[in-house]
């Protein structure tokens, strides 16, 4: 076993604090990592605060981990050690379902494994990137691209790879019309890969203080939804909406702003039910679906094209001891875009 520095949460309410975690043995089919960049994802802090429900504790977060290879299990072929790599939202699944089958673990119908908070199939519970290793199997891993600094590629596999997966399945590319709702940790990820596939892009957000950086990131058009007039205006424009935001909107509003045939694809995942007027719906043929995360082969596959455009997010790096500084910062709106907390910054485990 390896004993590894870490931050945890102790319950729903204290501060994450420094510990040491136990990490498993390299088994055959595993790789283990060591971690140098660990995205703060706003899902952080609803796990770690219980905000959804469920939570064990001590609980380690993170899934937004980015690191090298320094040991693999006798059978692994696709990583060796040195290589440049990536854990994201998920460490395990069936793999013999149909939708694992197809490349889409993340909707596996026994139930993926998180990265942390979740039952392992050893019957552990997982514990995420705010530590120094990790253990993982590596169907599991993925291959960070040359060219891709490690810091700004941890968040793109959870903010990359959530709002990429919608943007290829609902077709945006030249010709399409594609709205960003919001632009923070998400938001700015999608701005910048929606602009990549070549669609015309406009960033709804609720002032226009982000504005400048909504153009720099590669929208065509920013607007602000707290101006009544943006709704009239917009009105049966947009081909797709990617609504990246985690608190309570008014659903039909934002609804109208499509194009007959029109997708509203929610990625943001607010903690209270939304509701709708179906009509919004049913009168141009609307299409109101969600989207969580990616598979393993869509997230390679999203890493490849930020490296082949590059891509990557815009990060602020912290050392651990400012990790609970960063919660409050976030929940403040004041990240642009995407907190990384540099893991070197904790002490050396001891084997």
């Amino acid at each position: 076993m390896l004993t590894v520095n870490a931050y945890a949460a102790t319950s729903d309410t204290a501060p994450l604090t420094p510990t040491t975690i136990e990490r498993r043995d390299v088994g055959a089919h595993d790789v283990l990592i060591e971690i140098a960049y660990t995205g703060i994802c706003h899902s952080d802090i609803h796990h770690t605060r219980n905000e959804w429900g469920g939570q064990t504790y001590p609980i380690v977060p993170g899934h937004e981990i980015a690191g090298i290879v320094t040991e693999v299990g006798s059978e692994v072929t696709a990583h060796t050690v040195g290589d440049r790599v990536g854990v994201g939202c998920m460490v395990n699944s069936c793999r013999v379902c149909e939708p694992c089958r197809r490349g889409e673990e993340q909707y596996c119908l026994k139930g993926h494994t998180l990265t942390y908070g979740a039952i392992d199939e050893d019957c552990t519970v997982t514990q995420g990137g705010y530590s120094t290793h990790v253990v993982v199997n590596d169907d599991f891993v993925v291959r960070i691209p040359e060219g891709i600094g490690l810091d700004e590629a941890a968040p793109l596999l959870c903010a990359g790879i959530t709002t990429y997966s919608p943007l290829r399945r609902f077709g945006a590319g030249p010709g399409k019309k594609v709205a960003v709702v919001g632009l923070g940790g998400l938001g700015h990820m999608a701005v910048k890969l929606a602009h990549a596939m070549g669609a015309e892009v406009t960033v709804l957000s609720q002032s226009l203080k982000k504005r400048d950086d909504g153009l720099r990131l590669g929208a065509d058009h920013y607007h602000a939804t707290s101006d009544p007039g943006t709704f009239e205006q917009l009105a049966g424009t947009f081909d797709l909406i990617v609504n990246t935001v985690g608190a309570r909107l008014d659903l039909d509003a934002y609804l109208r702003l499509l194009a007959v045939d029109g997708v509203m694809a929610n990625v943001g995942a607010p903690a209270e039910p939304l509701s709708l007027n179906v009509f919004s719906l049913l009168m141009k043929g609307r299409t109101l679906a969600g989207s969580l995360i990616g598979g393993i082969r869509e997230t390679q596959e999203m890493l490849d094209f930020c490296a082949e455009h590059g891509l990557g997010a815009d990060v602020e790096v912290i050392p651990a001891e400012k990790i609970n500084e960063a919660y409050e910062r976030v929940l403040a709106s004041d990240v642009r875009y995407r907190f990384v907390i540099d893991i070197a910054t904790l002490a050396t485990p001891d084997r």
